[in-house]
């Protein structure tokens, strides 16, 4: 089921704030898609979705590969029979304030702070799609 984003409900954008694990779904270079778990963070007012990671990880390499537009991305969670999917074009961001408001989001949702890491970069997700039944 498709969702506005620019009316998400009440009860979608909970289950985006509440703590569950995610895949993020990248394309590689030769179409197919790379699905790996990971946390994420959705900023519903300017349509962002944020993963943090290492920059040398396969996500990372399949994004930059898609060249200087990104690549379009899905980040999805479930509990049960609910779902959520979001959708959008992600890019690399290294900007240092950028990844370190990334890691204080992340903290919040999932209730604990990741350990330092000088390789770590933002995967930003300009979401224009939200599906889901929850």
């Amino acid at each position: 089921m498709a969702h506005d984003l620019s009316a998400l409900s009440p009860e979608y954008l909970d289950f985006w704030r509440a703590y569950h694990l995610c895949t993020l779904t990248t394309p590689r270079p030769d179409g197919t898609p790379h699905v790996v778990p990971v946390g994420v963070t959705f900023e519903p007012e300017r349509r962002i979705a944020r993963v943090i990671t290492n920059k040398h990880s396969t996500k990372v390499a399949n994004i930059l590969a898609a060249g200087p537009g990104g690549a379009r991305v899905a980040v999805c969670q479930l509990e049960r029979g609910r779902w959520a999917t979001l959708e959008g074009r992600a890019e690399i961001v290294t900007d240092t304030e950028a990844v370190e408001d990334a890691v204080r989001r992340y903290a919040e949702r999932y209730q604990r702070t990741p350990k330092p890491n000088p390789d770590r970069v933002l995967i930003r997700i300009a979401v224009d799609r939200a599906m889901g039944n929850a």
